[in-house]
């Protein structure tokens, strides 16, 4: 196996200012994800992609030798993940980097760690779309979670609403954003969204945070430092 990773950096954030390099736990929020790149890759293996030349100096610090600089029009809020991943993957080509898994790492998911990655890396084959990290969902659709009906009343969004006991229920995974092993050519086809045939990975829901909020940080940040002691 020989994986692309991919550390996608947007200077602009409106919900927490300058989140990509504000300082986490000790050290940029970045730099948790490069870090963790680099136990499993070479350098050069390793695109950050960003439009911010602070996130850039963060990622040469780190070891990033040569951040690439994404095109303006995939800087905005509204551009999306697998769009940014093309070009860095586009980028990656430019510079003669064989791969044959792409590795997706966004750096709002600090709390990953390596075994995380090796372990998904372990699930993803050729013959599969993705293999992503999950938690257990913290709502079940054949448990309790429920949509409106047309007549306005709450209706159990799966099977027949009679059980009585969560563990009877199927299990239920929500994405946790921490780790996605995608197959590039199955990317360069077809939208995240329209792949079916996606291979979880189960993490703890203590470490599947993702970082939106201040809250989100505040949060997370207390549980790492309690984990590190």
């Amino acid at each position: 196996m020989n994986p692309l990773f991919i550390i996608p950096a947007r200077g602009g954030s409106k919900s927490i200012p300058g989140k990509n390099i504000k300082p986490f736990a000790g050290k940029p929020l970045i730099v948790w994800s490069i870090e963790a790149a680099l136990a499993l890759a070479p350098e050069s293996h390793v695109i950050v992609t960003t439009d911010s030349p602070a996130i850039a100096d963060v990622a040469r610090k780190a070891g990033i030798k040569n951040p690439h600089m994404r095109p303006a029009e995939l800087a905005s809020d509204t551009a999306g993940s697998r769009e940014v991943m093309l070009d860095a993957m586009d980028e990656a080509e430019r510079r003669g980097i064989a791969y044959d898994c792409v590795v997706l790492l966004q750096p709002t998911s600090p709390m990953r760690s390596v075994n995380d990655i090796r372990a998904t890396l372990a699930a993803w084959s050729p013959d599969v779309d993705m293999a992503v990290t999950v938690r257990p969902a913290p709502c079940n659709p054949y448990y309790d979670c429920f949509e409106t009906s047309s007549d306005g009343f709450l209706r159990i969004s799966k099977g027949d609403g009679l059980l009585t006991r969560r563990q009877d229920a199927p299990k239920a995974w929500q994405l946790n954003g921490a780790v996605y092993a995608i197959t590039p050519a199955r990317l360069r086809a077809i939208e995240i969204g329209r792949m079916m045939r996606r291979i979880p990975v189960e993490m703890p829901a203590e470490r599947s945070f993702d970082l939106d909020t201040p809250v989100d940080w505040q949060i997370a940040e207390l549980k790492m430092q309690n984990q590190n002691g």
